[in-house]
């Protein structure tokens, strides 16, 4: 594919890690990954102003950009693309937590004036099978983690502890579980990714 002349020369070896990345290179992702995570994370943390959903948010954004990665075209950097992938993921995040805080904020009585449609609190057959099929797939991948990243893991995103109380749990420095987990959900994705049966 032609590369467009006017990328610098950071963005054409974006687009080099790129095309290594869509061939299964693990060291490719994990440049990529590198090169971003941090301005992508201090990007998010201006707009949601939450350690802890700026992080969640950054990993986020890079599962959805190395999951549609072959879709990357250099008609525009690298960085481009994947800061418009992680604004976008934040402001569909941002106005998921505002719809919900309206419908805890306002009254029974005030409910005729909310515009957004309510939603029947019965569950939905076919969302209840995808939900489960999701969590018996992350399950799975969480299973092959060693056994440390494992318990934190499954402590944070199945058992919906805090920081803290993970960091009560096991002893930890807080500083600590929260690297773990970043390196942690890193290696989540290493799996996710060398799960696609296009890269051997």
């Amino acid at each position: 594919m032609e590369i467009n002349p006017n990328l610098s020369e950071k963005a054409k070896h974006d687009y080099k890690l790129v095309r290594l990345a869509v061939n299964g290179d693990e060291k490719a992702y994990a440049e990529l990954l590198g090169r971003y995570k941090d301005a992508i994370y201090y990007m998010l943390l201006k707009m949601v102003n939450n350690k802890s959903d700026a992080e969640d948010l950054t990993i986020e954004a890079f599962g959805k950009a190395f999951k549609n990665i072959a879709q990357y075209t250099p008609n525009y950097a690298f960085s481009t693309w994947l800061f418009k992938i992680a604004t976008n993921n934040c402001i569909d995040f941002i106005r998921k937590k505002k719809a919900n805080l309206i419908s805890l904020d306002h009254s029974p009585d005030e409910k005729e004036n909310i515009t957004a449609p309510l939603h029947s609190n019965s569950p939905d057959p076919e969302e209840d099978m995808i939900k489960s099929q999701r969590m018996a797939l992350t399950r799975n991948v969480v299973s092959k983690l060693k056994p440390r990243y494992r318990t934190l893991v499954e402590l944070r995103y199945f058992k919906e502890y805090s920081y803290d109380e993970i960091a009560n749990e096991l002893g930890l420095p807080i500083g600590t579980v929260k690297a773990q987990l970043f390196r942690a959900r890193e290696l989540l994705y290493n799996i996710l990714k060398s799960s696609n049966p296009n890269i051997k």
